[in-house]
Order: structure tokens, then C-alpha cells, then sequence
């Protein structure tokens, strides 16, 4: 019989080879699924991960990695400071709406300035919108011991249904003939966030994305508050006589990914998707999560793992339109890459021993 041995220390050889394997093994498992759907399971992992890069519309579809892979990368990173000191914020989506909400809203409140200054007010406002909806998780779990992860995933919902009616109702666009959504912010120069160059799919987003990384790398290897951050996951108790406080560190960690998830909608908002509507969330405060721990919490990784995920965004919804996949099969791949990478991070800190009859 095999039994888990724990590790005297955790294997480095595993630490970087996990992420591999579990895209391979999401490679595997999602070509049998592919398969089942009665399409070709090559032909589909090609266009997934090859096409967007290589393939024949790759001029254009590079672009749209960057648009993908920007919101990713910043909400990855202020998740990925909690979850390293073990504080699981898993609402970021509710969070990365909120933040499109208020921040759209301040600059729709002074339709039609034509002062550029409004936009870095929004950002600011975003930012806060994001962030005072992490403190309701933060504070209730510092003051009364509840469980970040109920109420935070709880306020998502929450969140959607102020989506809708802002949608519906106090952002509705008032010419837009009772259609439901904001004003477009492509026509609202002043608050808009287009692209640097036409076709690049690079604007204030992506640019934010690889600072927020850039500065989550310095705060965990050369500050003090990211090796509290570090210690505090590894060692509580040592964190404790070392005298973090964990009160302290859940309201900066839930504050600080809150912060960077409204930045995300906000830049969203602004640039990509143009308006508040309906369907404004995409999931992207959800598929961070899987980012976060496929680039293993750290900020490099999660550069690279953003991208990767986008690959699966675009790609997938190339595999959609041109082969007939149900979007829940795309939905279900992506799934499948958290759920390979948790099961193989086990033998980061166990090896696999096989133990014969008769032997203890």
C-alpha cells in the first residue's frame, strides 16, 4: 500500500515543478473531456495554447492576452500577501466590483467634465471602493472571529445586486433609451483608459498589474511587514513572540487585495469592457485565485501565471466559437488547473511511500 510521508523539509524540486505538472495533467484530463464533447482533443488544446500566440489571428489576439491577463495579475497579487499569512479572502470578485461601481460613478457624477484630473480621482476612488468592501470581512473577522472565507464569498453576491441595479438603475445611461448599463466611457474622453497603441491591448491596467508586482516582490524580500506577512503563515506562534499582531495583518492584507481588486474594475470599466452593466463581472476576481497559487504566491510567478490563465481565456473562447464548446467546458478546464495544482502541492511537503506487507 502507498501511505504520505511528511517531508523533513519541503522539496524545491516540487515547489517549481508543480505548477508544470499540473498543467499537463489539466492537459490530459482536458483533452478526455474534450473528447467526451465529441471534438477533437488535440485540435482543442492547440487552439487553447498555441493559437493565441503563433496562430493565424495571433497579431490581434496578443493584444487581447494583455487586456486578460492585467486584472488577473493585480487582483492575484493582493490575494496572494493574504494567503501566504493564511487570511483567505476569496471575494475578490464582489471586491473588483465594487471598485468599478464607485469609481465609475464619481467620474459619471461630473459627465461631461473635460478635465483629465477626474480619471486619477477615479482611480483613487476605485481603489477605496475595493478596499472598504474588504474592511466588512476584515472587521467582522477582527472583531467577532467570523470566517473570512463565508463572508467575503457571501458579499460577491451582495455585490452583483448592487451591480444590477446600477446597471438598471442610479448609473443607468439617461440616453440610452432604457437599455440597461452606464454611459459608454469610450466617448468620455476624459475618463476613459484606452490603450497606449492601437491593438496592443496594454493600457493603465497592465501597466498598474506589473508595479503592483514589481512592489509585492520589494515588500516580501526587503520589508519587514513581508517577512511578518511570511512568518505569520509558516509560524503563528513564532509571529506572535516576534509580536505581529493578527488583527493588524488581516486588516492590511484583506485592505491591501481589496485595494488592488477595485483597481482592477475600475481599469476594467474604463478601458476593456467601456461600461457598468449586467454582465460587467467576468470571474476574474475567481480565476485569480487559481493564478495566485499556480504562480506560488509569489509576485514573478504570478506575472507568468496571469498570462497563462489569459491563454486559457482567449483560447477557450476561440475553442468556443470556432468548434462549438459549451463555455461551462472551458469553464470546467480552468477549473481543472486549481484542483491538479492543489492535489500535486501535496508532494511539496510529503513523499509518496510504499510500504510491503508485514513492515511498519
Amino acid at each position: 500500500m502507498f501511505i504520505l510521508e511528511k517531508r523533513p523539509t519541503p522539496s524545491r524540486f516540487w515547489l517549481y515543478a508543480t505548477p508544470v505538472v499540473a498543467v499537463l495533467l489539466t492537459m490530459i484530463a482536458g483533452g478526455l473531456l474534450f473528447a467526451l464533447l465529441g471534438t477533437n482533443p488535440f485540435a482543442v488544446i492547440k487552439t487553447i495554447f498555441w493559437d493565441p500566440i503563433f496562430g493565424e489571428f495571433a497579431f490581434y489576439l496578443r493584444g487581447q492576452l494583455l487586456v486578460k491577463a492585467g486584472p488577473l495579475i493585480l487582483i492575484a497579487i493582493g490575494l496572494s500577501l493574504g494567503f501566504r499569512a493564511g487570511i483567505w479572502n476569496i471575494g475578490a470578485e464582489g471586491q473588483y466590483i465594487m471598485g468599478a461601481i464607485v469609481g465609475a460613478g464619481v467620474g459619471l457624477a461630473v459627465y461631461p467634465t473635460e478635465s483629465r484630473l477626474i480619471y486619477p480621482v477615479m482611480v483613487i476612488a476605485g481603489a477605496l471602493g475595493g478596499w472598504a468592501w474588504a474592511m466588512i470581512p476584515a472587521i467582522l473577522k477582527t472583531k467577532f472571529n467570523t470566517n473570512e472565507i463565508l463572508v467575503s464569498l457571501m458579499l460577491v453576491y451582495v455585490a452583483q445586486t448592487i451591480l444590477a441595479k446600477a446597471s438598471t438603475g442610479f448609473l443607468r445611461n439617461p440616453e440610452g433609451a432604457g437599455f440597461p448599463g452606464s454611459r459608454n466611457f469610450s466617448s468620455y474622453k476624459a475618463a476613459s483608459n484606452p490603450e497606449f497603441f492601437a491593438g496592443s491591448g496594454l493600457h493603465w491596467g497592465g501597466i498598474a498589474a506589473l508595479i503592483a508586482a514589481g512592489l509585492a516582490y520589494v515588500l516580501l524580500q526587503r520589508h519587514i511587514v513581508g517577512f511578518q506577512i511570511k512568518l505569520t503563515g509558516q509560524a503563528p506562534r513564532a509571529a506572535k513572540f516576534h509580536g505581529v499582531s493578527p488583527n493588524r495583518l488581516v486588516m492590511l492584507c484583506m485592505g491591501l487585495s481589496g485595494a488592488l481588486a477595485g483597481l482592477a474594475g475600475l481599469f476594467e470599466v474604463t478601458g476593456p469592457a467601456g461600461q457598468i452593466s449586467i454582465d460587467f463581472n467576468v470571474g476574474y476576481g475567481f480565476t485569480a485565485i487559481i493564478v495566485a497559487f499556480l504562480g506560488r504566491l509569489n509576485p514573478i510567478g504570478i506575472v507568468l501565471a496571469g498570462f497563462l490563465m489569459a491563454l486559457t481565456y482567449v483560447g477557450g473562447e476561440m475553442a468556443a466559437t470556432n468548434m462549438g464548446l459549451p463555455g461551462a467546458a472551458i469553464q470546467v478546464f480552468q477549473g481543472m488547473l486549481l484542483f491538479f495544482l492543489l492535489g500535486v502541492d501535496v508532494l511539496t511537503n510529503y513523499r509518496i511511500r510504499l510500504l510491503f506487507k508485514g513492515t511498519r
